[in-house]
């Protein structure tokens, strides 16, 4: 487990690698399979005050700046922020925080909170949910990507194809451990023929329900994107089973709560 002053559990390592693996876009599986599910739930942002929880490179946050939002893009890691920086701050204020700890954020100032894909990572995401709570006006909204604790559980799942004489292949998901609340270091293949690592947390759906309720928000939409058509044709290109699988078996969670 990453010592008490590694908030980042590893990403800061491989803020660079990941600028450019997402650009500006998002890589295939965020543009392809996560942002138009957690865009979907997000809805109209103009006018907002918009808070991203975990902001990466911050291609989102940019997004829902342009389109009228007045974002404010948070992240642990120095030199995610210092990226996120180099590709502009239009509508932008990058801010680098832990998320259960947002010195400098007042409350009750934001009218949607969200966080893509970086609850999982984050070793105090209880936490992170009671600032969200904090920042949110009365009637705001957080809303986040995780994968899903139900289907993904790290090494503890996977997927198995079988396949009988004259029938297609069919694609299964094997899942263990789903009640259990662990975590793991997720290997990376960086391109250069080395491997690096991040840490990321399982806890079960029940686990967010139950510290929703806590911060005195209540879930109001569960949402499972469903893989595009070029998600399935690049990831079958590959040879992967995440596109027909992914098909069935939904790999990511999208929580919506709103602020009581």
């Amino acid at each position: 487990m990453p010592g008490k002053l590694d908030r980042c559990n590893g990403w800061n390592d491989l803020s660079d690698w990941y600028d450019r693996k997402q650009g500006d876009e998002g890589d295939l599986w965020h543009r392809t399979l996560i942002d138009p599910g957690l865009l979907g739930v997000l809805g109209e942002c103009s006018g907002k005050r918009v808070l991203d929880l975990g902001c990466g490179n911050g291609y989102l946050s940019r997004r829902l700046a342009r389109q009228g939002a007045d974002v404010t893009a948070v992240d642990a890691s120095p030199r995610m922020i210092r990226n996120a920086r180099r590709h502009g701050s239009a509508g932008v204020k990058y801010l680098r925080a832990d998320a259960a700890r947002l010195k400098g954020v007042p409350g009750g100032r934001f009218d949607v909170v969200f966080a893509n894909m970086s609850l999982m990572d984050m070793a105090d995401a209880e936490g992170a949910v009671r600032e969200a709570a904090r920042v949110l006006k009365k009637g705001g909204r957080l809303v986040a990507s995780i994968c899903h604790p139900c289907f993904d559980t790290m090494s503890n799942s996977g997927w198995v194809a079988e396949k009988a004489m004259g029938e297609p292949r069919a694609v299964y998901r094997k899942v263990r451990g789903y009640r259990e609340l662990f975590h793991e270091k997720v290997p990376w293949n960086t391109g250069d023929g080395t491997r690096a690592y991040t840490v990321s947390y399982h806890r079960p759906l029940n686990w967010y329900a139950r510290v929703l309720r806590s911060k005195g928000m209540a879930i109001t939409a569960l949402e499972e994107p469903e893989p595009t058509r070029e998600f399935v044709d690049m990831e079958q290109q590959d040879g992967d089973l995440d596109g027909p699988g992914a098909q069935e078996v939904p790999l990511h969670l999208i929580i919506e709560a709103v602020k009581l």
